[in-house]
């Protein structure tokens, strides 16, 4: 019966740091754009590296040449 004592407050301490956090989520705005993320996931971004274009501003690099050697030659 004395761990009942020591149970029930930390019972309610967790309780309450979680009510705590969950306000915090809705302050914080955590919830404000629930549809975008489910948009986002159908989106494919895993297009091939030469489909992809670079970005504003950043002029696109050449791969650096081979140094020889059998690997790629035929």
């Amino acid at each position: 019966m004395s761990v009942l004592l020591v149970l029930i407050p930390i019972a309610l301490f967790l309780g309450a740091l979680g009510l705590a956090g969950f306000l915090w989520s809705l302050k914080a705005g955590q919830y404000e754009d629930l549809d975008g993320a489910a948009g986002r996931i159908l989106l494919d971004d895993d297009l091939p590296e030469s489909d992809q274009r670079p970005a504003a501003g950043v002029e696109p690099t050449n791969p650096p040449a081979s140094t020889g050697g059998r690997h790629g030659q035929r």
